[in-house]
């Protein structure tokens, strides 16, 4: 009796519908990939992986062997290694079952050494999956065509492609482009630049320390911006936030830690870190963050990075920067964006029920900064 094996099988919402129209009957893959694809059999199953919204939209039966071919399919790529397949389900964004669902029993949430460790697999495919996993990837999928649940999704991600250049050691990274200066900027008495953009972060600050002191944590507000008020009310002097850090990094991590916008903090861990980045500029943020990991590799703090919808594109593509992308581990596998409305939409849900949430919670508000590519 043969065994049949499962595969990751990477697309956009763009590459979906490209299969789709031209049949259903050809699923390709980079050229890199060929030595994958040969292994593949008829019976195999490809699993299908809509990214952006992070939820599995399909699965294929392969028909054929691995074969070579460049008849057009798909505008952006050739996808060259291909093999027949056959449609088993095909369900919609609306449908499509969301990986955060499945990950009590998916193997790649387990043992995570980052809390972004699971999107490993996803960067690339065909991937082999593990039979459990499969097992339980089938089985979701099977019961979404018989019983379908819509659930909503942000639009913006589905859409969402990032512009990526390949680098002569074969990484795919972004180039960002110059940006502006902010417009219609005004200096107070201080000095300082005040902006429409710098009363939003301090809002967002004031938010997810209230949330997470409605969670049961301490909380910690970046050293510089103790002062700074929301409402007349300093941010320092809102409930559970603390004077200092009991944290046990050296001098240099400690005074990195200290400039980070919002943290939540366990007794002396780290629950989840936060940067946000309302303004024209966001290195700061991703400087910050990229320091942490360059000074402790070996951090198992999970990284938040919060911005307005709008800048969604503009956060991604900063963090797949060459310089982030060749950090060990990269910034883009140990970040995760929030965007400003979901986080607002949420918390108005949640109201006094935070204190039931767990940090987990977080997973479904945030979203990969990972490129997910076929």
């Amino acid at each position: 009796m043969t065994t049949r094996n499962y595969w990751l099988d990477l697309f956009t919402w763009e590459t979906w519908q490209e299969f789709l129209a031209a049949g259903a009957e050809t699923s390709g893959f980079r050229e890199s990939r060929w030595k994958t694809v040969q292994q593949m059999k008829p019976g195999d199953y490809l699993l299908c992986y809509m990214t952006g919204i992070s939820r599995w939209i399909g699965m294929l039966e392969v028909t054929s062997s691995g074969f070579r071919d460049e008849t057009a399919i798909w505008k952006g790529a050739v996808f060259p290694c291909r093999v027949r397949v056959k449609v088993v389900v095909k369900l919609t964004p609306e449908t499509a079952v969301p990986i955060h669902l499945l990950k009590e029993q998916l193997s790649m949430f387990q043992n995570m050494a980052s809390p972004a460790s699971w999107t490993g697999m996803f960067r690339g495919s065909p991937n082999k999956m593990k039979p459990s996993d499969g097992d339980v990837i089938v089985s979701a999928l099977l019961e979404a065509a018989r019983n379908p649940v819509e659930r909503s999704f942000d639009p913006a991600k589905l859409n969402y492609v990032p512009r990526t250049f390949q680098t002569g050691h074969g990484e795919e990274v972004t180039i960002p482009e110059d940006e502006e200066s902010p417009h219609h900027a005004s200096r107070d008495t201080s000095g300082e630049v005040e902006t429409k953009e710098t009363t939003t972060h301090e809002e967002v600050q004031s938010l997810l320390l209230k949330l997470g002191a409605d969670m049961g944590f301490y909380t910690w507000v970046a050293r510089n911006d103790r002062s700074r008020e929301v409402k007349g009310q300093k941010l320092a002097d809102l409930p559970r936030v603390k004077r200092d850090l009991p944290l046990q990094f050296d001098e240099a991590t400690n005074k990195t830690v200290e400039l980070i916008d919002v943290l939540w903090l366990k007794g002396n861990a780290i629950v989840a870190a936060f940067e946000i980045e309302s303004t024209t500029s966001i290195y700061s943020g991703l400087l910050r963050m990229s320091d942490l990991i360059a000074m402790q590799p070996n951090l198992n703090i999970p990284l938040y990075l919060v911005a307005p919808d709008e800048r969604r594109e503009k956060v991604v593509t900063e963090v797949n920067r060459p310089t982030f992308s060749r950090l060990s581990p990269p910034l883009n596998a140990m970040c995760r964006f929030i965007p400003f409305s979901l986080l607002r939409q949420r918390l108005s849900q949640v109201g006094s029920l935070a204190r039931y949430l767990k940090p987990d919670f977080l997973d479904e508000l945030s979203e990969s900064c990972q490129i997910e590519r076929g």
